[in-house]
């Protein structure tokens, strides 16, 4: 059984941070980057609003940066998931999907969120060249275009709202003949005099020239069949986060994200701390998930200093 002071899982901005910070601290971190290396960021090409490059920087080499940094300073960055836990006292222990056990004096979970998809194939096709989960992130690259929300609810008028201010026309896809936003979300949208709202409407077909979104196909609930162009498709229908297991031991809300006290990143388990996406259903950004790995590194390293 192999023992370590700082178990990390996950390897996108927040696990990255998170071992970079806690190398810096002496406490020789090991990190398994899971299914994603780079994390959700990878699923789009050039990031916009990175602090530090008013060029925008492509994700891959962010990524790899982060990376890299920790590694220079004295990460053991693996790859692997997570198969099994034991979080009921310390040293925690922790399987790994290749049989490798591992004892950690603290650990950091850093698993993040995933994006709900329709799962069409064509929507696969096309993501990060015209499919995108995040509005915030992509819609730059819209500015003065015709793009489409997928989802009815608080997010979706979030993102529609959001890409309204930036986008010739919004249209939001909403599969119901209501919106389940929040009364103040629903004003908000309908203010918005380039948003569109197609009603009872599902998504059959998102369609491309081989290179990028051109459009989608929906079905209404009469069904009527049509096509309408596009040139952004975002879906708006929820994240899921990577908790499933941690769940026995570790406190989570309702829609699964990791509770943590207060503005630290400590969780109901003393010495496990949570950071990123997988603790944060609000913002979802690579800088906030970066910072929100400094602190749990941070925290981390006074937490064994106490022991």
């Amino acid at each position: 059984m192999e023992k370590v002071k700082c178990l990390i899982i996950g390897g996108g901005p927040a696990g990255y941070t998170a071992a970079i910070y806690a190398s810096r601290a002496s406490l020789s971190p090991v990190l398994y980057e899971g299914m994603e290396p780079g994390g959700q960021l990878m699923t789009t090409t050039v990031v916009e609003n990175y602090p530090g490059f008013p060029e925008g920087v492509e994700a891959f080499p962010l990524m790899d940066g982060m990376k890299k940094q920790a590694a220079r300073f004295g990460a053991d960055i693996r790859r692997g998931t997570v198969a099994e836990t034991d979080l009921s006292a310390r040293p925690f222990r922790v399987k790994i999907d290749n049989g490798t056990g591992i004892e950690a004096e603290s650990l950091i979970i850093a698993t993040g969120a995933t994006a709900r998809y329709l799962g069409l194939p064509s929507e696969a096709e096309y993501r990060g060249r015209g499919v995108s989960a995040c509005a915030t992130c992509d819609g730059f690259f819209y500015r003065k275009k015709t793009v489409a929300v997928v989802g009815g609810g608080d997010t979706a008028c979030e993102e529609a709202t959001y890409l309204a201010g930036l986008c010739k026309k919004v249209y939001m896809i909403v599969r119901r003949d209501v919106l389940r936003a929040s009364v103040a979300m629903q004003e908000k949208v309908r203010a918005m005099e380039n948003i569109e709202i197609l009603w009872n409407c599902n998504t059959q077909e998102v369609l491309g020239d081989g290179e990028k979104v051109t459009g989608v196909r929906l079905l209404r609930k009469d069904g009527t069949v049509f096509d309408v162009e596009l040139d952004g498709f975002f879906l708006a229908i929820g994240h899921h986060p990577v908790t499933e297991v941690f769940s026995r031991w570790i406190e989570t809300d309702a829609e699964g994200y990791i509770v943590t006290d207060g503005k630290s990143s400590r969780t109901n388990v003393e010495g496990v701390f949570a950071a990123g996406d997988v603790q944060d259903p609000r913002y979802r950004q690579a800088v906030t998930a970066a910072a929100s790995g400094c602190k749990a590194a941070l925290d981390a390293e006074r937490f064994l200093k106490q022991k």
